[in-house]
């Protein structure tokens, strides 16, 4: 009885130095991160969704005036030699009502994927940002403001497309001489059709001493074995070429897009701007995009914004925005993602102010 209970001493002991040791080789951490974005929005024009005129003026708050709220955890291992494994689940939501918003719909509709990242590029798996968003965010010169940003032109021409690609597989080189790629392939599938929702993206960019050069694509087949709330998986091709020129605290940007929706509109998107550090607390950005109809060149539009934050603390930004949308023909480009997406016939004025947390 003695040597049994010896034994299991023993064994107990061993397995308690496997998990030290185990625990010591396998460093990891798990992350809790969020945001959380409130502001109040006036346009001197609203659509009228059933006319197409103006319904008058609007005043009102809403989620997201700059960002998107969310939540998520992020978690990373190290497996040693150089090789990690990382997992990231993100969920938006809405402060004005706390229900479930801005990404797919889902419960963690903004990402959730798992990845193994190494020295020779990152593979990823699950719901993540295509390279074709990603692209776009990067040479936008109001980091795609949910108010009068390249964002609205986005959302507004592709709605949920092209930025959250659902059962993906995506591979990102390491940076060899400024140049970084992006591959990104989208299962979809029905019975008796393979090929439906079926999405891919790819992306490469080179950055040398403060340029930026970055080209990207996406296409997608309508249909989906993963449908949801938020319309992600139209018929729909894109195409981006962007730049970034940063001269101190002040950085220019430029880009061109192409959006495509199968049996629908064919538009070219021309955007830039400028974002200016002031000071450490203070940030001023501005743009322009002229968006054209290939199939009409009657219908076109200007959409013009200026923002500034002010950083209270690391943390905290209090932001104030105005824009300017000016639609001819057939055009229907709004001045915010949230409240004012599609806008009427002729110049609509708009503002918002909110405050903005990370933790």
């Amino acid at each position: 009885m003695l040597q049994r209970s010896r034994c299991a001493l023993h064994l107990a002991g061993c397995a308690a130095g496997l998990l030290i040791c185990g625990s010591a080789h396998a460093q990891s951490n798990v992350t809790l991160f969020g945001l959380i974005d409130g502001g109040l929005l006036y346009t001197n024009k609203t659509l009228n969704a059933t006319t197409g005129g103006n319904a008058g003026k609007q005043f009102s708050m809403i989620d997201g005036g700059s960002s998107y709220s969310h939540f998520g955890i992020l978690g990373t291992e190290d497996l040693g030699g150089g090789l990690k494994a990382k997992f990231k689940l993100e969920s938006g939501f809405s402060i004005a009502n706390g229900e479930l918003a801005h990404c797919n719909g889902n419960l963690f509709g903004c990402e959730a994927w798992v990845s193994l990242d190494s020295q020779y590029g990152e593979v990823k798996a699950g719901l993540q940002f295509s390279p074709f968003f990603l692209a776009l965010y990067a040479s936008d010169p109001r980091h795609m403001s949910f108010f009068g940003s390249g964002g609205v032109n986005l959302v507004d021409n592709f709605l949920g497309t092209s930025i959250f690609s659902a059962s993906s597989v995506s591979y990102t080189s390491p940076e060899l001489w400024g140049l970084q790629a992006s591959l990104l392939y989208s299962f979809g599938g029905n019975p008796g059709n393979f090929q439906a929702g079926r999405q891919y993206s790819a992306s490469v960019k080179y950055e040398y001493a403060g340029l930026m050069i970055n080209a990207a694509i996406f296409d997608g087949n309508s249909g989906s074995a993963n449908p949801t709330p938020t319309p992600s998986n139209l018929s729909a091709e894109g195409r981006t070429i962007g730049a970034a020129l940063k001269f101190g605290s002040l950085t220019a940007k430029a880009s061109f897009v192409n959006y495509r929706v199968a049996g629908s509109f064919n538009n070219n998107v021309y955007g830039g701007g400028l974002a200016w550090y002031v000071t450490p607390t203070l940030d001023l950005d501005g743009g322009v995009w002229v968006t054209s109809d290939r199939n009409n060149t009657a219908n076109h539009s200007l959409l013009a914004a200026l923002g500034a934050s002010y950083f209270l603390s690391k943390r905290t930004t209090f932001y104030a925005q105005v824009a300017s949308a000016n639609n001819h023909g057939g055009m229907n480009t709004g001045l915010s993602v949230n409240g004012a997406l599609f806008g009427t016939h002729g110049t609509t004025m708009g503002a918002t102010v909110g405050i903005r947390h990370s933790f």
